[in-house]
Parts: C-alpha cells; sequence; structure tokens
C-alpha cells in the first residue's frame, strides 16, 4: 500500500488539488481530506460532488461510504473528516465513525492489527492540523495511481520545490546494536520508497529495533517519500523500537519545519548524539 501525503496552507490549493485528483481518474475511494476549517471541508465536499450542509458526529450528507464528521480533539478542537476513503484509511464503517476517528485522533482505544495497519499516520496528522494545515492522504496499491497522485500533492502542496537527479541509494551499518540507514538522492515513490521499506523490515525482522537513518545526503523528498519516512517512523514505535533521524539536508530541514514533522520525528544533530540518545532514554527509563 503506497500512502501520498499532501499538506496545504491554502483553501483554493486543496480545492484544486481535490478536482485535479479526481480528473486524472484517482479513485475517490483512496482519498481523504482532513482539516480544522468547516469552511475549507465544506468546499472540499463541493469536489466530491457532495453538498454538506453542516457537520456533526457522523455521516451527514454524503453518499454511502463517505464520512463528513466533525472530530472533537483534545488540544485541537473541532478536525473535519471528508472523503469516501476515510473508512478504508481509518478502519472505520457506520454511524459512530466520527466519534472513532476523534478517539484515534487523541490517542484513545485499543485498535485493532487491521485498524493500526491502515492508520499508522494518524499521529502524524495532528501535527499538521495544529500548525493550521490541512492534509490530503491517498493510499493505494497501484503505483501508477501513487505517481499521478504525488505529481499533483506535490505541485500545489507544502514541499520541497525542484528535483535532484541522483536516484536514491542506501547503505546500512551496525553500531553496537544501533543499525545506520545513511540514505542519498532522492525518496520519492516506486522503488525508492519500496527499498526503504525492506531495508527497516529486515532489520525488525532480525529483532534490530534501534534505527538512525542519516538524511545529510537526500537532496529531494516527494509526497510519497513523506509518507514512506512517516510509515517508517510508526512502523519501528509500534513494533517497539525507536528511530532517530540524523543530518537532515537544509531543504529536508525545511520540509519536517514547515509541515511540523520535526516535532515527531526525533531529529539529531550527528550520529555520536544520536547513538547516544537511546542510552540517555534508557538510563531516564529504569530511573
Amino acid at each position: 500500500m503506497e500512502t501520498i501525503i499532501g499538506v496545504f496552507s491554502s483553501r483554493g490549493h486543496a480545492e484544486n488539488a481535490v478536482r485535479e485528483l479526481l480528473e486524472r481518474s484517482v479513485p475517490q475511494e483512496c482519498i481523504v481530506f482532513l482539516s480544522r476549517s468547516e469552511g475549507e471541508a465544506q468546499s472540499i465536499g463541493k469536489q466530491f460532488g457532495a453538498t454538506v450542509g453542516g457537520f456533526a458526529g457522523g455521516a451527514v450528507g454524503m453518499s454511502t461510504g463517505v464520512i463528513a464528521a466533525t472530530l472533537l480533539v483534545p488540544g485541537l478542537g473541532p478536525v473535519f473528516a471528508l472523503g469516501f476513503g476515510a473508512a478504508a484509511l481509518l478502519g472505520l464503517s457506520g454511524a459512530g465513525a466520527g466519534a472513532a476517528l476523534g478517539k484515534k485522533l487523541a490517542g484513545e482505544g485499543v485498535p485493532t492489527t487491521a485498524e493500526a495497519e491502515c492508520s499508522e499516520d494518524i499521529a502524524f496528522f495532528q501535527e499538521v492540523l495544529s500548525a493550521g494545515h490541512s492534509l490530503i492522504v491517498v493510499r493505494t496499491e497501484s503505483a501508477e495511481i501513487a505517481r499521478s497522485a504525488g505529481e499533483v500533492l506535490d505541485r500545489l502542496g507544502i514541499g520541497i520545490q525542484g528535483s535532484v537527479p541522483v536516484a536514491m541509494q542506501t547503505t546500512l551499518r551496525q553500531v553496537g546494536e544501533v543499525a545506520i540507514i545513511t540514505i542519498t538522492g532522492r525518496i520519492t515513490s516506486g522503488q525508492s520508497s519500496l527499498e526503504l521499506r525492506q531495508t527497516v523490515r529486515s532489520l525488525l525482522d532480525n529483532n534490530t529495533d534501534r534505527i538512525l537513518i542519516d538524511l545529510h545526503g537526500v537532496g529531494y523528498v516527494d509526497s510519497a517519500g513523506l509518507g514512506e519516512l512517516v510509515r517508517t517512523y510508526t512502523t519501528v514505535k509500534n513494533a517497539g523500537g525507536q528511530v532517530r533521524i540524523v543530518s537532515p539536508s537544509k531543504r529536508v530541514s525545511d520540509l519536517l519545519q514547515m509541515t511540523r514533522l520535526a516535532s515527531v520525528f526525533d531529529v539529531q544533530p550527528d550520529e555520536a548524539t544520536a547513538i547516544q540518545s537511546f542510552t540517555r532514554r534508557e538510563t531516564q527509563a529504569v530511573a
């Protein structure tokens, strides 16, 4: 499953993005929109061909399978969820979907295995929403749909402009119990995202759950690459492990700051400090 994440600070850009996604035949069931602005959510609802006259605690004024709900999230207030893909993305269905999603965003409840797999990005959404941005999330099994959606979200959303011609390369080495993945080039949809995913999965399968990801040589991250970094972080965390992001390049650091993910990822300035941070955390836990 590919996850493409677009972060928006402009209502017009978010509306245009949804319109273009639908025009490019990205299935509605793959698209989810999250915002703290009811007016913005109502405008986006029109792109789905639906009239949203007002939001409440469950599905309102939408076709079967659509969630249009007000979610009361502690620390954020109302969050509006919209899209045919909301139920599938978040493992929800039925009239109680709004309340259930609100609990997920608030970190409440124990998800099933399927829910955890579908909604592993949820913790990051709250950070982006808290900055006043909105989100469009596309999840699909199709590489072609992922590529097409990524082109739209990269062009219209908040991201790193320009491109780097070097394909992603990774090297893996071990320092004690810590695995260090050094990435150079660009992290994008397709083979590069798959390579990172497979590397992390192999480490976890071999009981290595302390992972440093060195991004000093990464010059470009697209919306799919951002989604893959989110997936990596939450996959390791859900397995009981820890991830450190080390020495991100200025362009990547700027992207993490703009999307508010810098406050979620544990970003360390250099390798030695990152390795020591594992020991410090463990000492504090024992104390």
